[in-house]
Parts: structure tokens; sequence; C-alpha cells
């Protein structure tokens, strides 16, 4: 094995390739080369590295040192100071002051913990990171009814925002004698500031395909699809190139390790509806039609894609199997709390000093995420509120900064931990305008398959534009949160039910806001 003084971590993702990585990526090896240090600075191409809106962003190890920004005429100098000298160049680091360094702990890490750290494109890294133990395990070692019981012994909950328990899920199907089924991924984020599976995908493919393989194992299923958002250009590339080292490898496709299990994944792209995150209207989505929800029962466990049996999950539930798997349920739950097992992944955006991408236990307190995660607020500023959950969430006030990050105790609160989705606003932020904002969004989304969702946003929308104007009465704060109560309890599905959580926590919240802007 060949040993290096340092490794350069090179983020590879949406952003990094906007901002030209590729053509940096040749100028520091070829600077590297110049230098003398080939044999002393190893470069490695990675996913996600935590920090994100930082353009290309570079990690040093051991050194620890985050660079954010970089362009190609600053790499002559980073190898001179950095590489050469050994001084870091402060003003490319990502807190020149030296007081915040993200706070990755691997250790702790379970859906990320490979992400930053190998080539998400090299199966060989994964293979060598300990990957496909946990699949090798279930189609060799276990029994597909033995995996559903670890699975449920876990405690994994669903982490599309739901949060119903996985295991339990994959019950309902496993025992059904059926000719087909099938697994779905629900890779289709949708909501506003949400990107959590993108960063999953993109930083480690094969953890995800590895989850599908031993769902599919565990409900008896010859065939999976991923259904993907389109926009996901790197995901789409680096998930079909993991599928086909797979098959190449013979982990997927026939009678694979001569197990007599036959296996193969495909991906579908979706074409941006908010409403295919709903599981029957993305199946309506595989099967060629409008993605428009179907009524239930009959659910898709018992009757889903082309009326075969059907499990759907969401990417990051499935990128918990491989490690419940391979390490054992027991080891999963030293994670979280005894009510929420396992841990959370999250993206913090919004008005923090540094927004990123987080995996902390479940039961972690919002403060911490803030503080310990995205370095605090930004410089100058307060924390107002934070929007928890995306644009079907809740939005929080500073009294519930110590709220537990978990679905029990944000139950307590008529919150949900949601699509992972953390937005911080500051003293200077406007509730009324981020509750514009989502009405908005809901309006544009709305499928029209229902009455109480297609006029029911429209009016939702209606009222808060004209609060927002000034030209609004409590009154109509009164009726909106009455139209969205009604909508929630007579919408066909969960997005005609959801504007709810927004108005509600925003008027309860910040009512005094409301009151201000009614009485110009």
């Amino acid at each position: 094995m060949k040993y290096y003084r340092s490794h350069v971590l090179v983020g590879i993702n949406e952003t990094s390739v906007a901002a030209g990585v590729h053509a940096l990526l040749k100028e520091l090896r070829a600077e590297i080369s110049k230098a003398g240090l080939s044999d002393e600075i190893n470069i490695l191409e990675t996913g996600p590295l935590g920090f994100f809106g930082k353009g290309i962003c570079l990690t040093v190890y051991p050194e620890n040192v985050n660079y954010e920004n970089i362009k190609v005429e600053d790499i002559p100098e980073l190898v001179q100071e950095h590489f050469l000298k050994g001084r870091p160049v402060g003003r490319l680091m990502l807190d020149s002051a030296g007081k915040f360094s993200p706070k990755f702990n691997y250790e702790k890490r379970i859906v990320l913990r490979n992400s930053g750290i190998i080539d998400p494109e090299s199966i060989d890294d994964y293979i060598g990171a300990g990957g496909y133990e946990g699949w090798e395990k279930a189609l060799t070692q276990m029994k597909p009814n033995e995996i559903v019981e670890e699975v449920k012994a876990s405690g994994l909950r669903g982490r599309g925002g739901a949060g119903f328990p996985a295991g339990v899920k994959w019950s309902f199907t496993a025992p059904l004698d059926a000719e087909q089924k099938y697994v779905v991924v629900n890779a289709d984020e949708g909501e506003p500031g949400t990107f959590k599976d993108r960063l999953i995908m993109e930083g480690d493919p094969h953890q995800l395909l590895e989850g599908i393989m031993i769902c599919a194992r565990a409900i008896g299923a010859s065939k999976a699809y991923i259904y993907i958002r389109g926009e996901y250009k790197l995901c789409i590339m680096r998930l079909q190139k993991a599928i086909d080292d797979c098959r190449n490898y013979g982990i997927l496709g026939t009678n694979i390790f001569e197990s007599g299990f036959d296996l193969d994944i495909e991906i579908k792209i979706g074409a941006g509806a908010y409403v295919c995150g709903e599981e029957t209207a993305l199946i309506e989505s595989l099967e060629g039609n409008r993605g428009h929800p179907r009524w239930k029962p009959p659910f898709p466990g018992v009757k889903g894609l082309w009326q075969a049996p059907t499990v759907v999950n969401n990417v990051e539930t499935l990128a918990n199997v491989p490690f419940i798997i391979a390490k054992g349920a027991t080891e999963y739950k030293k994670y979280g709390t005894p009510e929420c097992a396992g841990t959370k992944v999250y993206t913090i955006l919004g008005d923090v000093a540094h927004p990123g991408l987080c995996e902390v236990d479940m039961g972690t307190t919002l403060r911490t995420i803030i503080n310990e995660y995205a370095g605090g607020m930004k410089k100058g500023f307060k924390f107002k509120a934070a929007l928890v959950g995306g644009a079907a969430g809740v939005i929080l006030p500073d009294r519930l900064l110590d709220v537990k990050m978990d679905f029990s105790s944000l139950n307590q609160y008529a919150a949900v931990l949601g699509s992972g989705a953390i937005l911080v606003m500051n003293e200077h932020q406007s509730i009324v305008d981020i509750l514009w904002s989502i009405l908005r969004f809901f309006r544009h989304e709305s499928c029209g398959k229902c009455a109480p969702c297609k006029n029911g946003t429209q009016q939702l929308y209606r009222l808060i534009t004209k609060i927002k104007k000034g030209e609004g009465t409590m009154e109509d704060v009164k009726l909106m949160q009455m139209i969205a109560e009604t909508m929630q309890q007579t919408s066909f599905c969960a997005l005609g039910q959801s504007p709810i959580m927004a108005i509600r926590s925003a008027i309860d919240n910040f009512r005094d806001e409301f009151i201000a802007i009614t009485q110009k």
C-alpha cells in the first residue's frame, strides 16, 4: 500500500461541476507534478464534502483544512504555500479565522459514512470500505423473513417524511404469493430546499443499490426501479455506472452468487411533479400515466406497480439498510433514541454561517445542528425561526431551539421531520413572506385531481397575497387557517393535507406579525 503525506479530497457534485471542477483538477494535478509532490500528495475525487453553496471545495487530510470557492488561478498559490511550505492559505479557507470546522464525525455516520471519503464512481472503493457485505450476508446467510425481522427489530422508520416503520411495510409484501414483485425507490425530490437524497446518491450510489438489493431479497422482488428527478444528471450518471459495474461483478443479474436469486435495477426519470413524491402518484407516473394519486386501499404493498405487490421506499431509508444487515439491529439501535433509532440526514440552509449537509443521531437538538454543523448564525444576525421539514413542514420559533429532532419529540409540537431540510431565518426575515412562498409552491404543484386541493390552494394563495400586500384583515388570516383545516380533512392525498402545517405554525408562533401587517 502506498502512503501519502496528505490527501486532497475534491468534492464532485452538481455545484462544483457547474463551477468548472474538472478544469481545476487538471491544473491541480499539473502543479502537484511540477512541484515534485506526486508521491506525497494524493488527489481523490469524491462526493459532497459536507458544506455546499461554496463553489469548488477541497478538504486536506489529515490536517482537516477546508477550502471553498477555489478557482483555477488559486492553484499555484495553494500548492506552493500549503503543500510545499506547510502554510494553509487563509483567504481560501472555509473559515479563515479558524474557529469553525465542519463536524464530520465519520465514526457516527451510517448513511454518509463513505460520502466525501471514497470515490463514488469506484465499486472497488465501496467494496474496500466494507460495501456489499450486507448484501452477501442477506443473500447467502439469511432467509427473506429473517431480513424483514431484522429491519423491524432495528426500528428503522421511513426517512421520506411519513416515518412509517420500514420493516413493517416490507412485512405486508414479503409473504404474498405473486409471480412478480417490485421495489420502487423514490428519488424524486421536488420540495424547495430539499436535496439530501441527491447528495446521498452523489456521494455513495452503491450504498443505495445495496439497500435496494437487500429489500428485494427480503420481499422476493426480481425487479427494482429508481424513480429519480430529471435534473439530477450527476446522480443518474453515477447510479447507472454503479448498476453497470454491479452487473459486471455478478452482484446484479441472474442467479446471483449461485443463490438462484435474480435481480435487475433500472433507472426511470421523473418529469418534475411534486405530487409524484406520493407513492401511488409515483407508481402512476412509472406506468406512463399522469402523476395522480390512487385511492387507498389497496396499498402498493398489495397492489402497486402494474397491480403487483410493490414496496416504495425513500433513498435515505434504503441507505440505512446495509448497515442494519451487516452490523445487526442491536448495533443500529445504539444510535438515536429508544423510540427513534438511527440517524437523520439534514440539509441546513438560510442565514447560517456555513450551509451544509450533516448526519446526526435522532434526538439531536435543533440548536446543536445549527451551531455545531452550520457554524451558527451568520455574523451579526440573530435566530428568529427555522422552517423544519421543507414546504410541508413547520416554522419553529426560538423558544423551540432545544426541541429534539426525532419523530416522537416533534410530534409533541405538531411538527415533523419531513424532507430533512432546515431553513434558518434571521430576525429581519418576514414570516408572512415565507408563508407566501410556501403557499405559492403548493398552488403551483397541486395536480388538480380533487376539488379541496385544487380550489383550496388557489384560495390560500389569494388570501396570503392579500395579507402580504397589507390589504388583508385578521378575518382573512382566520379564513386561511379554516380553509387549510378543511383541506387537511378532505383532500385526496398528502399534498392538499400539508399546507395546514406551515400555516398553523406561522400563525400560532408569529401571530404578532400577522396582526401588525393587517393593521397597517
